[in-house]
């Protein structure tokens, strides 16, 4: 809009005012004109000059309002590698009306990888608004901890799960697949530090289920892979408050919090370990074991960051972040949305030789939980951006 408005100044101003050097006004209007021809002539330029002047006048008034209302409607786009634009839903509108587009199939439920944030999410809120602008938009009132509290009943009401299968960047084990059995309540691993004692008070409350840890077990075993399940009598990590003890970890039960309420008991929740030498390739396969569980009404979530420095604070900030985090940011969502399967699986597991990958991530283990959710979706499966915030998306493999 404003390229026309400026065409009609820069083209009709100039001639409006060669007119009115060569004319005074009213010769313009004809008063002084005896001719018929020169008043014909004047009324002409009226409607070709005067008016088209009035009517930029009036677009460029508008012009602020028009832009409002149709940037909080279209829908963003971005170029990808493979020549296509696709949706990028970054505000929430666009994220809400790409989770009511997910497909409503309780018998295949979509595999999720998702940006399962930080503590500060859980941070009291008049804390958070101390924070600064570089991590206000990872706290409480961020972009991230508002979709997550859209994206927890969308995932109930569109799939009705009967179970949760979680892997997280916070659980690595090396040779040997561990799977939680805690019974009637899942305990909480606080495996961070250093934090205000708000954070170690933090309430989820949920169960697990053997008969789905059992049958993680034995996926893993058919596939030629050592596994076994471990109980609340088995530390699995070191607790912020003191001790070393079993539980769920920060990685799950921060963001279900938002997702599922304080207090979930309906459905079951199991997590599983994700391999620790950090190899693109074996985590995919990890996720490709549990892939039937998809096809049995289990929901399985693979959390992680896709930006995770924390050298480098001003990197979780998209204003703030370098040129090296951020290209390498888009290099992942230019990668995801390659339609073909073959050709995105090369370019996912890629994305670790890109020039920006040691910026964002000084160590691997919050990127390759992609690497499982991935994996769990299929070789040959369609994948949907289902939001774009930075660093912290969310993807859906096999629609």
């Amino acid at each position: 809009m404003l390229d026309i408005c400026e065409f009609l100044l820069l083209r009709c101003v100039p001639a409006f005012k060669a007119q009115a050097n060569a004319n005074s006004l009213s010769c313009i209007l004809g008063r002084r004109s005896r001719d018929n021809s020169a008043k014909v002539a004047a009324i002409n330029r009226l409607f070709f000059v005067v008016l088209p002047i009035l009517l930029a006048a009036i677009l460029l008034r508008f012009q602020s309002l028009f832009s409002r209302v149709f940037s909080s409607t279209a829908p963003r786009l971005m170029s990808s590698t493979n020549g296509s634009d696709v949706k990028l839903p970054k505000a929430p509108e666009e994220w809400r009306a790409a989770l009511e587009e997910l497909p409503s199939t309780p018998q295949n439920i979509p595999a999720f990888f998702f940006g399962h944030g930080s503590p500060m999410l859980a941070f009291p809120e008049r804390d958070a608004e101390r924070m600064g602008d570089v991590m206000e938009s990872n706290g409480p009132k961020g972009p991230l901890a508002t979709f997550l509290k859209d994206f927890g009943p969308a995932l109930l009401s569109k799939y009705k799960p009967k179970g949760i299968v979680v892997f997280s960047a916070h659980w690595e084990t090396l040779g040997e697949r561990l799977v939680t059995d805690y019974g009637d309540e899942n305990p909480l691993l606080m495996d961070y530090y250093g934090f205000q004692p708000a954070l170690y008070q933090l309430k989820f409350k949920s169960r697990g289920d053997s008969a789905l840890s059992q049958r993680v077990v034995q996926l893993y075993k058919d596939a030629g892979y050592l596994a076994r399940t471990t109980t609340k009598l088995e530390a699995r990590g070191s607790d912020g408050r003191g001790f070393s003890g079993p539980g769920l970890d920060h990685g799950v039960f921060v963001p279900f919090r938002l997702m599922f309420g304080e207090e979930f008991m309906d459905i079951p929740i199991v997590e599983v370990s994700i391999d620790g030498t950090l190899d693109p390739q074996k985590n995919w396969a990890i996720g490709e074991v549990v892939a039937p569980l998809r096809r049995e009404g289990i929901l399985v979530l693979s959390g992680g960051l896709l930006v995770h420095n924390l050298r480098d604070m001003s990197s979780f900030s998209e204003a703030h972040a370098n040129s090296l985090v951020k290209g390498f940011n888009q290099a992942i969502l230019d990668a995801i949305t390659i339609t073909d399967p073959v050709t995105r699986k090369q370019a996912l597991l890629d994305l670790t030789n890109h020039k920006g990958f040691r910026a964002a991530h000084p160590r691997a283990d919050h990127f390759v939980p992609l690497y499982v959710a991935a994996g769990a979706g299929g070789n040959n499966s369609d994948v949907k951006v289902v939001s774009a915030i930075y660093g912290a998306p969310t993807f859906a493999f096999d629609l």
